[in-house]
């Protein structure tokens, strides 16, 4: 299996999405999945650190090859979509790896307390609270990277990786922030 980088929360921060793409390069993510509010900080959140959203464009679409799904999230516009190479206007995907679905969505319409149907061992993955979680509620898989530019609840900024192992959340310093084993069920 190859890794998946899994990225959200960028909002336009160069500084944050290089440094992502590097912790991802190392690890030897082959794949990008990017979970939504890509380009403007939106009017709630500070300007983050290498605010350049022109540059994320640039960095993004350099590796659209890279990039298997991204879905909008409630700061993505379709002004946004211009800049980018690849779609980013969908709202949810849902995935199939073998017999598990994996739902993936921004999570400002569903979220981790609004579950869309879900069979045990399925996995819901969201970005939007900049928060990561790795986490296994009646046997529905949770996951959350956390944000590369804007982290809150006192986490780093972070990303996240799917490997043979399952989901982790790391930081951008390379640090091991939470995991998640998809083989169990509890």
């Amino acid at each position: 299996m190859n890794k998946l980088a899994i990225i959200s929360d960028i909002h336009g921060s160069s500084t944050g999405l290089e440094r992502a793409l590097e912790q991802a390069d190392r690890e030897g993510a082959k794949r990008i999945l990017l979970l939504g509010d890509l380009l403007y900080h939106g009017p709630r959140n500070p300007l983050p650190d290498g605010y350049d959203p022109q540059q994320v464009a640039n960095l993004l679409n350099a590796r659209k090859a890279q990039i298997d799904l991204a879905v909008r999230g409630n700061c993505d516009a379709e002004v946004d979509q211009m800049m980018i190479e690849f779609s980013i206007m969908g709202e949810y995907a849902v995935l199939l790896q073998g017999s598990r679905k994996v739902f993936v969505t921004h999570g400002h319409h569903h979220h981790m307390d609004h579950l869309p149907d879900l069979l045990a061992g399925d996995v819901f993955m969201q970005g939007h609270t900049h928060i990561p979680v790795a986490e296994t509620r009646s046997g529905i898989h949770l996951f959350n990277p956390g944000s590369v530019s804007l982290p809150k609840g006192g986490y780093p900024p972070s990303y996240g990786l799917l490997d043979e192992q399952g989901l982790l959340v790391k930081g951008l310093d390379g640090s091991e922030l939470l995991r998640l084993d998809l083989n169990r069920a509890d």
